[in-house]
């Protein structure tokens, strides 16, 4: 009975998330070509804690930064997948993965494993503080969410790509075209 109470809000949360009408964005994403404001959360990578930063990623290359608005919604679980099965593509141009979710923080370590498939790391952002800072909150019932936002942040902190659309499938062709073309412009030695 306990599973069924948990599954309706779930799918109710997930239903009241699929309905872009009501929600209201706070404002427009930060463009391309602005610097992308450092950041550290918590979260998770295969289940494990972990903590994220933006600085000691981007020293790595490229970060694919996308914010979504709950863990383990139905736009948000099939935005997972697609970046898990995406995520050898963007590891092999040197670009690290994260996603940021401010809705149902507290199952990051879960989502992490289940939905991004333990191939990159998910962060929580309670009160969507490190969404405000990227502009990109929305507010649905009263809850301050992470709006379905995605950004390529090159190594030196420039903004390559800002992307903000519902739909969840979108955002993969998008980011893989912006860490292509980056790619391109700055081989990499090895």
């Amino acid at each position: 009975m306990m599973k069924l109470k948990k599954l309706a809000s779930t799918l109710t949360f997930s239903a009241a998330l699929g309905l872009s009408a009501l929600a209201f964005n706070a404002g427009a994403a930060l463009p391309a070509g602005a610097k992308a404001p450092d950041f550290e959360l918590q979260g998770a990578l295969a289940g494990k804690p972990i903590t994220f930063s933006l600085q000691k990623a981007l020293q790595k290359g490229p970060v694919v930064l996308y914010f979504f608005p709950a863990a383990f919604s139905a736009g948000c679980t099939i935005e997972a997948h697609d970046f898990a099965e995406a995520t050898d593509d963007f590891t092999k141009m040197g670009a690290t993965v994260i996603g940021v979710t401010a809705g149902n923080t507290e199952q990051v370590s879960d989502f992490s494993k289940l939905e991004c498939r333990d191939k990159f790391a998910v962060a929580a952002d309670p009160g969507a503080k490190v969404a405000g800072e990227y502009q990109t909150q929305m507010q649905m019932k009263g809850k301050t969410l992470s709006d379905r936002t995605s950004y390529v942040i090159a190594p030196d902190g420039n903004i390559l790509l800002s992307y903000t659309d519902r739909n969840p499938e979108t955002h993969i062709e998008k980011t893989l075209a912006a860490v292509k073309q980056y790619d391109a412009a700055h081989p990499r030695t090895h």
